[in-house]
């Protein structure tokens, strides 16, 4: 899975007034904090639920991207604050978050960049997969909220402007990085964003996952699941 320490980070404040206890409906209406999970890949595919898809009334523009990301100061929109995360090599940011120099590699392909230009940020389960697959009765508020995910690492990925089209809105009974290596990954991200934000996925869909999990046997899922 990828690591940044960047994406995900919260503030936490708790104020505690002395001899004051909260009222009941304080209580009842407390946010839960989800619980992280990890587990082997098989028994996450397993817990996928299984449903006929529907892309019934489906546009992009349903899903609005790119926002002005987790840090609204910094000028710079949902995705280039990926490619800031993603980048091994840091780019030059110049005005208006123009980004020059760098280096990116792109783990479908294993492919090195050094122009932003020539990247394109994934959605690990592309928007018409994600309607198809639930957000088609999520407000708009929560699927923009799924377009601009940064807040887990494996939904966003920097990749080659060439797999990234090639992909589409494939799932992966149709479509894999075309680097082998890179099967058992892409997998476990597929399967942890579809947790994550609840989706199911249809029976040719999950019959593909059970497969690559059975040859991906040591991968290990880490979802957070979505507010």
């Amino acid at each position: 899975m990828i690591t940044n320490l960047l994406r995900g980070a919260a503030a936490f404040c708790l104020a505690l007034t002395p001899l004051t206890l909260p009222s009941p409906a304080a209580t009842a209406t407390a946010a839960v904090v989800p619980v992280p999970e990890v587990l082997p890949l098989e028994d996450a595919v397993g817990r996928l639920p299984v449903a006929e898809e529907d892309r019934t009334g489906y546009t992009r523009t349903s899903f609005r991207h790119w926002n002005t990301g987790l840090d609204t100061a910094d000028g710079c929109n949902t995705r280039n604050e990926v490619l800031l995360a993603e980048a091994v090599q840091e780019p030059a940011v110049a005005a208006g978050c123009k980004l020059s120099g760098g280096k990116w590699v792109s783990y479908y392909d294993n492919v090195e960049v050094e122009e932003a230009g020539k990247l394109d940020i994934d959605h690990m389960v592309p928007l018409a997969e994600a309607w198809d697959s639930g957000a088609n009765t999520w407000t708009s508020a929560r699927r923009e909220a799924y377009a601009n995910d940064q807040d887990a690492a494996a939904s966003l990925v920097a990749v080659t402007a060439r797999t990234n089209r090639s992909k589409a809105d494939q799932d992966p009974a149709t479509w894999m990085p075309p680097l082998p290596d890179a099967h058992c990954r892409y997998i476990g991200e597929w399967t942890a964003t579809k947790l994550r934000w609840g989706l199911a996925v249809d029976q040719t869909e999950a019959e593909a996952l059970k497969v690559y999990a059975e040859a991906c046997e040591t991968t290990i899922v880490h979802y957070n699941p979505a507010p």
